[in-house]
This record gives structure tokens, C-alpha cells and sequence, in this order.
């Protein structure tokens, strides 16, 4: 699941190897694309939050709805990935950005999918090589892929207010401690959250230079959050199902496959105003 600089390094001439450039700013949409373009990892194709990794937008389904299955899948085919493809994703956050493009290639069906740990910081710090020149793309119609969608893994609203009436599962938020009590909201309209969500900051996984953590200690600290409940009866949100994709990834780093993301998350929440609002700690 994680993949060290110097593996990638060894496969950069590997056509099985597909490289996704994943950097974003959720305030400065551009900002991404900008980097990637000033430079990159060889052969590295950009993946764009906002496009690539996110829906349409109805005012109701949050800032990052999920993308059409299809949508997905037909991205991944122009960028030349096969079943057979080592799915390559990084970012400059500790795989804030990265972790998405990891779950929406597993949610289509890939299982060849990895982070690079530590991102483009640990690259640049190695003196690892980048290059501005930007791969060719092929068409849809040149490389069918065939997918199918892993939909339990997505929990609706209605889901959220299901489970967590039920004291077997649990429901996690990804978002800074002074946002999920409330004290600041600098993204949506409406400052809190969800009740009876538990609260894990998704650098909590992290260590100071970006990298994950040993999968051990994360692993102990997931099971005191939850407190017994299984994996696959916990889900994740944050402020637009972007930051919860990077727990989910943590917590199949350490062993503790299954749980569910909540896409719609925060921004969904709020844009009901009938849906309840809780303020403070858990």
C-alpha cells in the first residue's frame, strides 16, 4: 500500500507503472495543476481534484461529490491503466490528496494501487529527478476499461443517521480538532459536527516529514477510537469526503480493512438545514 521513493525511482521507466501527480490546495483550485506543471515526477499524469476526482455539484451533495463511475474509469484508461497497471498516486500533503485517487481506483475495482510515502517533499529532498514534459494521453476508445463499482463502501446521509444510531458502529471525522468542535469553520457555511462523530486529525498518522507512521501504533490508536467496533462497521467523513479517504487508507495500512466512506461529509451534512449540529468534544 505505501512505496518508497526508491522503488519508484527503480520503475520510472516501467510502462506497468502509472505515475498520478495529485497535488491540490482546497482553496486555490489552480494551484495544483500550477506545480504540476513547473515540475514533476517523470511520466507522472496530473490528477485534479476538482475534475478528475470530483462530481458535479447539486448544492446539496457537498464540495466534492463523488465522481460517475464511469468518469473514473474512463480517466484512468486515457492515462494508460490497466488491470494490470501498478497504480502510482502522491501528493505534497501526506497523502491528503493522493489517498482519493487511492480509493476511487479501488472503489472501480483496481487493486494495484499505492501511495508514495512522504510525496513529492521526500522526492525533492532525495534529489530524486523531475521533468516539466508532460506524458501523451490516449482516448477512451483506445483503452476500454471495464469496471465495477464496490457501492457498499459508500455510506449516503441517511446512512450516517442509520448507523449511528446503532452503538456497533462509529462514525470518524477527519478534520482538525478546532473544526470538529466548532470553533472555527473556515470552508462551509455551518461550524460543528455530526453527532456522535468521533474526532481523528488525519495527520495524526503522520510523522513530521509526511510519512506514515509504523502501522502498529496507528493501528492501536484506531482500535482505542472505536472501542471494539468492527472495521467495516466504521465510516469516515470530513469537511467534503476528501481528507476521510486519508483514515481509510490508514486504517488499511494497519491492518483494519472494510470501513466506509461518507462522501457528501461535512458540506453535505450542513446543506440540510433539518440535520442535526453538534458543537464542542465528542
Amino acid at each position: 500500500m505505501l512505496l518508497c521513493t526508491a522503488d519508484l525511482a527503480s520503475h520510472l521507466n516501467d510502462p506497468a507503472w502509472v505515475i498520478f501527480d495529485c497535488r491540490h490546495d482546497l482553496v486555490d483550485h489552480a494551484k495544483g495543476e500550477r506545480l504540476y506543471r513547473e515540475g514533476h515526477v517523470p511520466g507522472a499524469h496530473f490528477a485534479a481534484v476538482e475534475t478528475a476526482m470530483s462530481g458535479a455539484k447539486t448544492g446539496k451533495n457537498g464540495r466534492h461529490p463523488l465522481p460517475e463511475p464511469a468518469a473514473v474509469a474512463e480517466f484512468f484508461a486515457r492515462h494508460g491503466v490497466t488491470r494490470e497497471s501498478r497504480i502510482v498516486a502522491y501528493d505534497d500533503a501526506g497523502g491528503l490528496y493522493a489517498a482519493r485517487l487511492w480509493w476511487l481506483a479501488r472503489w472501480i475495482g483496481f487493486t494495484r494501487v499505492v501511495l508514495l510515502d512522504g510525496g513529492w517533499p521526500k522526492w525533492i529532498a532525495e534529489g530524486r529527478p523531475t521533468t516539466t514534459e508532460v506524458p501523451v494521453s490516449g482516448t477512451w476508445a483506445e483503452r476500454p476499461c471495464h469496471f465495477e463499482t464496490n457501492d457498499a463502501w459508500v455510506w449516503s446521509a441517511e446512512d450516517v443517521q442509520r448507523q449511528l444510531a446503532d452503538a456497533t458502529c462509529a462514525l470518524i471525522d477527519a478534520r482538525a480538532g478546532e473544526r470538529y468542535r466548532g470553533e472555527v469553520e473556515p470552508m462551509d457555511p455551518v461550524a460543528g459536527h455530526i453527532p456522535g462523530a468521533l474526532n481523528r486529525f488525519y495527520k495524526a498518522n503522520l510523522n513530521a516529514d509526511l510519512t506514515f507512521r509504523p502501522a502498529e501504533e496507528i493501528r492501536r490508536e484506531f482500535e482505542m477510537l472505536v472501542v471494539g467496533r468492527a472495521p467495516e462497521r466504521v465510516g469516515h467523513q470530513c469537511g467534503s469526503g476528501i481528507t476521510a479517504c486519508a483514515n481509510i487508507f490508514a486504517m488499511e495500512y494497519a491492518g483494519l480493512a472494510g470501513s466506509k466512506l461518507y462522501a457528501g461529509s461535512w458540506s453535505e451534512w450542513v446543506a440540510d438545514p433539518s440535520r442535526p449540529v453538534a458543537k464542542g468534544a465528542a
